[in-house]
């Protein structure tokens, strides 16, 4: 039988998001001399499945959805990544996440392998019964292969607690008993934890302000751009904003909203409660969301969807520094012009790793049936974050390297490391 396609490994999985995780990884592979069996194994999942099911819409008609779950590597604990439902979600993007989650609890010395997964559909074009009627088929899809110990998945675009409530219950009901461990990202009264919806963004900004301390800066005052405002990046808005930094800019999917003088995030609160969009909002400017990457400020801060920065835009933008709280959203052209430029990234690899960290704080105390409050969470995820953004700045100074390539080098040496130690079976 002929097979039409790429039957090189990974060949399933090739797409644009791909291509730049492995380029990445292979840079990495590359500068620690890597072996090429490890380098091999490395370079492509360790599983991938893809599944296709019917979802009864509320009108009584039948849609037929597709759904992704890719498990990076298994080398060094169970699995752990993002459900999202997104319109445009592929196994190749499902597949460079998960490596990419790999690396970053590597780096912040977490026992798991990456990975990623979702449902291609329109989230906002369902009703909460259809959410509901999704959330439940795709995560009984998925029992085969997820469980405490080998994949523990997350909220992602597009899905929030209400999802994780629903996938933690379908798995529980054919276990015959709660296993709040499954999922994390849960409401607190099934075993959420303290700091969840916020850790992502209040990382970001941990992560900033000791990048910050060690160039000698402080925080406070500093201008601040910020591509979104989703939960990750109204949370780092507001941790922005307790700390003293001016926020000039936030952004939905259509526009973005800039006021130099700083901008209002309680009237945008409470704008977005009553509007879906910023057109029209009177806490400040209308503009672009090309024109918001490109405004003069400190801090640049992508918190909304991949590619954001390329090599068309890069050139015009007129930050210090950019701070990645949205995966992947400097593509390798735009990385390279804002290099030649002088302009440093904080990669997502590191800036946004408070999201899991916090989510295996909560899988930790679901495990133990304990719970930590939120002082103790918070002191835990800071201290965490600070030694990961010294080890990352300690290690680029030494290599001379630029500070992706050393978060990269620093979680793929670890996970390499485990490979090598537990070897091939049989």
């Amino acid at each position: 039988m002929n097979v039409v396609g790429d039957d090189r490994a990974g060949g399933d999985w090739r797409s644009a998001l791909w291509d730049a995780a492995v380029s990445q990884f292979e840079g990495a592979a590359e500068l620690l001399a890597l072996e090429d069996p490890i380098r091999e194994r490395l370079g492509a999942p360790a599983r991938a499945l893809t599944v296709t099911f019917p979802v009864r819409r509320d009108d009584g008609t039948v849609d037929l959805m597709t759904g992704y779950r890719v498990q990076h590597t298994l080398a060094v604990g169970p699995t752990k990544g993002g459900i999202r439902f997104a319109p445009e979600l592929t196994l190749g993007e499902s597949a460079a996440l998960a490596m990419l989650m790999t690396w970053k609890c590597a780096l912040l010395a977490l026992p798991y392998g990456g990975a990623k997964g979702g449902v291609r559909c329109d989230p906002y074009a369902l009703s909460g019964r259809e959410r509901e009627r999704v959330t439940r088929r795709f995560a009984s899809e998925l029992v085969p292969i997820i469980g405490p110990s080998s994949d523990i998945p997350a909220p992602d675009l597009g899905t929030g607690e209400p999802e994780m409530a629903w996938f933690m219950d379908t798995f529980s009901m054919q276990h015959g008993h709660p296993v709040p461990q499954i999922v994390t990202g849960k409401p607190d009264v099934l075993g959420g934890t303290a700091v969840r919806r916020e850790a992502t963004g209040v990382g970001v900004v941990e992560v900033a302000e000791r990048v910050l301390e060690r160039q000698g800066r402080a925080l406070a005052g500093l201008s601040v751009a910020i591509q979104g405002y989703g939960a990750v990046a109204s949370a780092l808005a507001r941790e922005l904003d307790r700390r003293g930094a001016r926020v000039i800019a936030v952004s939905d999917r259509r526009s973005g909203l800039v006021r130099e003088q700083g901008l209002d995030l309680a009237a945008i609160d409470a704008w977005r409660e009553e509007e879906r969009f910023f057109a029209g909002a009177p806490c400040g400017e209308t503009v672009s969301l090309d024109d918001l990457l490109q405004l003069p400020c400190d801090l640049l801060i992508p918190a909304a969807v991949e590619g954001q920065i390329t090599e068309a835009n890069a050139p015009g933008i007129r930050a210090g520094l950019v701070i990645e709280a949205a995966n992947g959203p400097t593509t390798p052209g735009g990385e390279a012009v804002l290099r030649e430029r002088g302009i440093p990234i904080v990669p997502d690899l590191l800036a946004n790793a408070g999201g899991v960290t916090v989510s295996y704080f909560e899988w930790v105390q679901d495990v133990e049936w304990y719970s930590w409050d939120a002082a103790a969470i918070r002191a835990e995820l800071r201290r965490k974050l600070r030694d990961a953004t010294d080890s990352v700045l300690d290690r680029a100074q030494i290599g001379e390297l630029d500070w992706r390539t050393a978060a990269l080098a620093i979680g793929v040496e670890r996970v390499a490391a485990a490979v090598r130690l537990r070897g091939i079976y049989p």
